[in-house]
């Protein structure tokens, strides 16, 4: 796995960011992680910085200095890994939604099997998800649903958070045009690879809801992404979405 990122952002994950560190850097030594901190005041920066002589060049943080967004932490840690020619890179969620432990398989899709983007899909294979209410399965089921029909990519879990791209993937966006920065931040980059050509491949893996600290879904985050589909939609038939 060398040559290979996981990129992680993090605001407030003061209980789970020390587990998360272990889980992820345990699984191969030769993955590096970058954590992606947005000034989170209760100190999880400061775990991570106690982590990174330990780890010997494999942990990185980047701190910025307020809570800008998933998709601005996202951009900056591609930036920040296309700069020193990662192959492989990883979004994942500090919260062990993601197992860590799926990590290999989602680079064996890229490595192996040729993908440009390999999703761990929660719906590829019926629904995988543990300890979600069912109000919230439903909304999340549906909206996938909603965003296949409307974008028509062939992808059943497309607002999923973990993901490996390769480089050169990324390499083909302007990553500075790319407009959400929520729930549909997701769904946008799966778009743009879509429109690019890419191969993408989903991998089913099981979905576990947080039980440490608290989630930063809100509503807007939601209302976000149901209208900011239907207008990358028109754009693109337009010609006017910028990849």
């Amino acid at each position: 796995m060398k040559n290979t990122l996981v990129i992680i952002p993090t605001y407030n994950e003061l209980e789970n960011i020390q587990l998360m560190i272990d889980a992820v850097l345990s699984q191969n030594e030769n993955l590096h992680l970058l954590i992606v901190d947005d000034g989170s005041p209760d100190g999880t920066g400061q775990i991570v910085k106690e982590n990174i002589k330990k780890y010997n060049s494999r942990l990185y943080l980047e701190e910025r200095s307020s809570k800008q967004g998933l998709g601005t932490a996202y951009i900056h840690g591609f930036k920040w890994a296309l700069e020193r020619a990662y192959e492989y890179i990883f979004e994942m969620d500090a919260d062990f939604s993601h197992d860590p432990n799926d990590i290999i398989d989602l680079y064996n899709v890229c490595a192996l099997k040729g993908a440009d983007l390999s999703i761990g899909s929660r719906y590829v294979q019926g629904v995988n998800v543990v300890n979600w209410p069912m109000s919230r399965v439903l909304l999340s089921y549906f909206a996938s649903k909603y965003v296949r029909f409307i974008t028509r990519m062939n992808i059943h879990d497309t607002t999923a958070g973990y993901v490996c791209y390769r480089a050169s993937l990324l390499r083909k966006f302007n990553l500075d045009k790319i407009k959400f920065v929520g729930y549909a931040f997701q769904i946008e980059m799966k778009f743009k690879s879509f429109l690019l050509g890419a191969k993408i491949i989903e991998l089913p893996v099981i979905f576990t809801d947080r039980s440490r600290g608290q989630s930063k879904m809100s509503g807007g985050i939601i209302q976000e992404a149901v209208t900011g589909v239907f207008i990358m939609k028109i754009k693109s038939l337009l010609g006017k979405l910028e990849i």
